[in-house]
């Protein structure tokens, strides 16, 4: 896993960012989500080393990377100050353009990075996801029982935190693994599995996803408010969702949630569940090669 990658600790203002790097070509950034590590890219990764520069990174919160301290207003654990984060983590690697892909939480960071970050980001892919606050702007009763992590986990302190603590076995068997990880069996080796349990057994990272959930209820709500119909992502924009997952039925036209983001939207379904990027890694490779490839205007890049 991970053969030829180069391990870094890339010391950013609020602290150490890890990640692994190999390829050549142009940067492309790629976030994993919740609740997962830059582990999630392993196969997708070697992919695209061929085309690309591949920088796979630990989210702060998550992995080997600083854990954010948590604050009243949750700022700490913004998507915002994530993103901050990690385009310092890209200019410590040289890389001042680049394109980002994010999955899940991976990918709120990385939409949230090409509208704060326009001169950085000459691409973004957002995987399974739409706008934070859209989700909340349309809650009703299926998201309240379909997504009810989310309001579980944005919970006051330490409410969440103590209940996960109780039996993390079955939060982890009867949420996480009813999401859909670990169902393509042949992509997610016992090791793998394991690895993503024992996420729930460190204090620090659960702590962390609940602050992760806390920001995205207040200030990623309200930073995605501030901007609708006032700002836009300029770059291209590439959306892929699970086929079976919450997303077709919650919104209908996932691009349609899109559009009013970026003017360059494009994307499609995968036949996945919500974990794409390990269920189907050869499609989704191919996806973000192809969405790159054609924009080569968007690759001035260093």
């Amino acid at each position: 896993m991970f053969d030829g990658f180069v391990q870094h600790g890339l010391r950013t203002a609020r602290g150490q960012i890890f990640a692994q790097v190999a390829g050549q070509g142009p940067p492309l950034l790629l976030l994993h989500g919740y609740p997962q590590t830059h582990v999630m890219w392993h196969t997708v990764a070697d992919l695209l080393t061929d085309r690309f520069t591949v920088v796979v990174a630990d989210l702060p919160g998550y992995g080997a990377s600083f854990r954010p301290v948590p604050a009243a207003d949750h700022v700490p654990h913004s998507k915002r100050a994530l993103a901050d984060d990690l385009v310092q983590a890209m200019s410590m690697l040289g890389h001042d353009r680049f394109a980002v892909a994010g999955h899940d939480r991976g990918g709120r960071v990385a939409y949230r990075m090409a509208l704060d970050h326009p001169d950085r980001v000459a691409a973004a892919a957002v995987l399974d996801v739409v706008p934070t606050g859209d989700v909340w702007a349309r809650a009703d009763a299926q998201m309240a029982l379909g997504y009810w992590h989310w309001a579980f986990l944005a919970q006051p302190a330490p409410l969440p935190e103590r209940l996960i603590a109780g039996d993390p076995d079955a939060f982890f068997d009867f949420h996480v693994r009813a999401l859909g990880l670990g169902r393509a069996a042949d992509r997610y080796p016992a090791d793998l599995m394991a690895g993503y349990r024992a996420l729930f057994d460190d204090v620090s990272t659960v702590q962390a996803i609940c602050e992760d959930y806390r920001a995205g209820a207040t200030v990623d709500r309200h930073d995605d408010d501030a901007d609708r119909g006032v700002r836009k992502i300029v770059c291209p924009l590439l959306a892929l969702w699970s086929e079976c997952g919450a997303l077709p039925r919650f919104y209908g036209d996932v691009l349609d949630v899109w559009r009013p983001w970026a003017d360059d939207v494009t994307g499609q379904a995968v036949p996945a569940s919500h974990f794409l990027v390990e269920d189907q890694p050869g499609p989704t490779a191919h996806a973000l090669s192809v969405f790159l490839e054609r924009r080569p205007s968007a690759f001035p890049i260093s």
